[in-house]
């Protein structure tokens, strides 16, 4: 097997940039989610 079609094999369909991109976005939003879980919910005070 040539380099160039182990090179092909191995990017078929494009999944793998698919990953790329959404794993960090997920582990974003996941840390995100949690941070606002954590954060202590204080009544609105009005500043009349």
């Amino acid at each position: 097997m040539t380099i160039a079609a182990r090179v092909m094999m191995m990017h078929q369909g494009g999944w793998d940039e698919i990953l790329i991109f959404v794993g960090p976005v997920v582990i974003i939003g996941l840390l995100i989610y949690v941070a606002r879980k954590q954060v202590p919910t204080t009544p609105e005070e009005d500043d009349d």
